[in-house]
């Protein structure tokens, strides 16, 4: 069975996270998904996540934090991070010029190669907003993927459809850049709205079977993180998910 993994962010609105550790080791999940604002204290955070007989192969951490190079493989190091992915930029910097997203990609694959050097993965997690159309017509997320050429991929499945993008199409054509999957699931139009429209996985509209399945097939995908965005109750998210995926072949 697929070691699941959890994405702590969606826990940010309920500590404490010694509470939150302990309880989704009791579920069965093995791994966690730190991010950048829980990285004070790395020391700390990997005895945390030790202590509860969890590991976290994968990370967040933001550009400003990441242009700190050393330091952030450092961290990586601390932790236990295998890979890191830098989960976004500002809306201030999301631009319809290509160029700006070539510069990007390059500032991307710069720090790259100085983990690549440390033994570190490093690679971009996506939104909606990378599926945007350039002034030139090209998506950011082509030009970030071929710009960076040594960046690999977390896709973010949930948000890939809300750009209104085909994620097979995708898997087929980037399957070897793609090491990890968050798992997230929308929900029905109209329904969970106190919850930004998001669901537990399995509650949604997402036929995550045949995802599973299609990314087992066609992409290099190691890692498969739960996330909600902005659940109302963690524990019902927490337990339902895994129920969830704990069903699939």
């Amino acid at each position: 069975m697929t070691d699941f993994s959890f994405q702590l962010y969606s826990a940010r609105n309920f500590p404490p996270l010694e509470e939150n550790l302990k309880k989704l080791a009791a579920l069965g999940y093995k791994q966690v998904e730190p991010f950048g604002g829980q990285f004070g204290d790395p020391a700390g955070l990997a005895a945390q996540i030790k202590a509860h007989g969890l590991t976290a192969p994968t990370a967040h951490i933001g550009l400003d934090m990441l242009k700190e190079t050393q330091k952030a493989i450092d961290i990586a190091g601390v932790v236990g991070i295998k890979t890191v992915f830098c989960p976004a930029i500002g809306k201030e910097q999301r631009s319809q010029d290509e160029g700006e997203w070539v510069k990007l990609g390059e500032t991307l694959a710069k720090i790259g190669e100085a983990f690549t050097k440390a033994g570190v993965g490093f690679g971009w997690h996506n939104h909606d907003f990378e599926f945007a159309a350039t002034s030139s017509g090209k998506l950011p997320m082509n030009i970030l993927l071929d710009t960076a050429t040594n960046l690999v991929w977390e896709v973010d499945v949930a948000w890939l459809v809300k750009g209104k993008q085909a994620p097979f199409d995708w898997f087929e054509k980037y399957g070897n850049r793609i090491v990890a999957i968050h798992v997230k699931d929308l929900a029905v139009p109209g329904q969970n709205l106190d919850e930004d429209g998001w669901a537990d996985v399995g509650y949604g509209e997402l036929d995550w079977q045949q995802l599973y399945t299609e990314i087992k097939r066609s992409t290099k995908a190691q890692y498969f993180v739960m996330e909600h965005d902005n659940p109302k109750d963690i524990d019902r998210f927490m337990r339902r998910s895994i129920e969830t995926v704990k069903k699939w072949k």
